[in-house]
């Protein structure tokens, strides 16, 4: 059974999303935006072992706690290849203009369908490109995390670099809404939703 941890973090209100597996106590941290001493306080609360972090993407406000939390931890990071090169530069990631000028290359590299365990439990990278080429969302049975592909009655911004309208919406229609409807969605900023409830009321869709 997994569990979810929810911090809102950072200057654009980031929703960071601690999951763990209750049977291992194995976790990951999905889009650490900020506030690493939050997280870990998360994790020792919960007796949860951080494994990993997943990045959804590669912008500014998803990142701002990931070296910290990596010192820390001595745990690694991933991010879909398509946004590797992102993180590697702080114009393209938009930290320059956030004031951070943050730089990072990735302990590895995700494609779709690829599996991460914690414990016995998989999560599964689902490539949903359109807000960036790299996006990614993340299935952990009922639970799925968004990112900024798919928010509570509204979508991804596509005017960014590696953004495509059309083809956020295919993403959308052809890789998630295929999921059932009682799947809860988590999104990389706002409050939960449900499949079910997007399919019949997001005005994008």
């Amino acid at each position: 059974m997994f569990n979810v941890k929810k911090l809102v973090t950072g200057p654009l209100q980031v929703n960071t999303y601690i999951l763990g597996d209750v049977d291992s106590k194995e976790a990951m941290v999905i889009d650490p935006g900020g506030n690493a001493g939050g997280v870990i306080q998360v994790l020792e609360q919960q007796g949860w072992k951080l494994k990993l972090i997943v990045l959804t993407h590669g912008h500014g406000d998803h990142i701002g706690a990931v070296s910290e939390l990596k010192q820390r931890t001595g745990v690694s990071m991933m991010i879909h290849n398509e946004d590797a090169a992102m993180l590697a530069d702080s114009k393209r990631n938009f930290t320059s203009m956030m004031g951070t000028g943050v730089e990072m290359t990735p302990d590895g590299l995700l494609e779709d369908g690829d599996e991460i365990l914690l414990g016995e439990k998989s999560v599964v990278v689902i490539h949903t490109p359109g807000h960036t080429q790299g996006g990614i969302c993340l299935k952990a049975d009922q639970f799925l995390f968004t990112g900024d592909t798919l928010f509570m009655l509204s979508i991804g911004r596509t005017d960014l670099e590696g953004g495509n309208h059309r083809q956020l919406i295919r993403s959308i229609q052809e890789r998630l809404m295929i999921l059932d409807d009682n799947i809860v969605v988590y999104p990389g900023h706002g409050p939960e939703s449900t499949i079910g409830e997007e399919r019949k009321r997001n005005p994008y869709l």
